[in-house]
């Protein structure tokens, strides 16, 4: 498949997603999120696809969220303004509100993650970011809302104090920062970045994919119940998971002293 906004290929079970228009700083504009929800769409229905990395082109930026230029031609049109998520919008159902990908998600972050571009990271799994990346939410400060998301997962991300202040303020947070804070799961130099995210793929694309996608469906579900309910509530890919041949496999393999053969099919 080719894009105009996105690059988009699979390798050995991966698949990579480039936000593309390093000229500005790979703002998203409604081009590029109809492009994108056509990928994600492939990503999902892609059973040989086992994990995915999502980043942006060129050395300055992962993206700095909404392009601001194309909100603007859009407000004097007389369109109204957005708020939360993106229904109605284009490329919806949008990463950050599409609750039901089952793969995971490693972000790539070198540069800027500002706005919308930090919302993507905080929706993804894994988040492995370079010694340079920058974070921030500065939609305050120009009349907005961190509407794709930030308003709920950075609370949920960070201690509520510490959330609050960047949401109300608009300040960045450095790397080292988010790494504290467990935003992320690694920071490197920027020379080590591809190594990091192949090395924590190559981890994703050894384990049981139906395993893998019962445990995010699994942990994302249940995070805002109750512990028993979480316990007897049904999960569609852990019964997938559970009636499956690699459900058994593993075991078999881990018996027989050799790797495993993962098939990834369900009934």
């Amino acid at each position: 498949m080719s894009y105009a906004r996105v690059q988009y290929s699979k390798r050995d079970h991966v698949a990579y997603v480039t936000m593309n228009r390093p000229e500005v700083l790979n703002a998203m504009d409604r081009q590029m999120h109809t492009e994108l929800a056509e990928i994600w769409d492939d990503v999902e229905a892609d059973d040989d696809v086992r994990a995915v990395v999502l980043t942006g082109a060129g050395t300055r930026a992962f993206s700095v969220g909404q392009d601001l230029k194309e909100r603007a031609q859009r407000n004097s049109s007389g369109e109204p303004e957005s708020t939360f998520g993106s229904r109605g919008q284009a490329g919806h159902p949008r990463l950050t509100d599409r609750f039901t990908l089952s793969k995971p998600v490693v972000a790539r972050v070198h540069g800027y993650a500002l706005g919308g571009g930090f919302e993507l990271a905080l929706a993804c799994d894994i988040v492995i970011a370079s010694s340079e990346a920058v974070f921030a939410l500065p939609e305050v400060q120009l009349g907005l809302i961190a509407g794709a998301g930030g308003v709920f997962r950075l609370p949920r991300q960070l201690p509520q104090k510490v959330a609050m202040g960047y949401l109300l303020t608009g300040r960045r947070m450095d790397a080292a920062t988010a790494l504290q804070y467990g935003l992320v799961n690694e920071v490197v130099p920027v020379d080590s970045l591809d190594q990091c995210v192949a090395e924590w793929t190559d981890s994703l694309v050894r384990a049981a994919p139906l395993s893998v996608r019962a445990i995010k469906e699994a942990v994302l579900r249940s995070l805002d119940l109750p512990l028993e309910e979480a316990f007897t509530t049904s999960y569609v890919w852990e019964e997938r998971r559970r009636r499956s041949s690699d459900a058994v496999e593993g075991v078999r393999a881990f018996t027989e002293k050799r790797n495993p053969v993962w098939t990834g099919r369900y009934e």
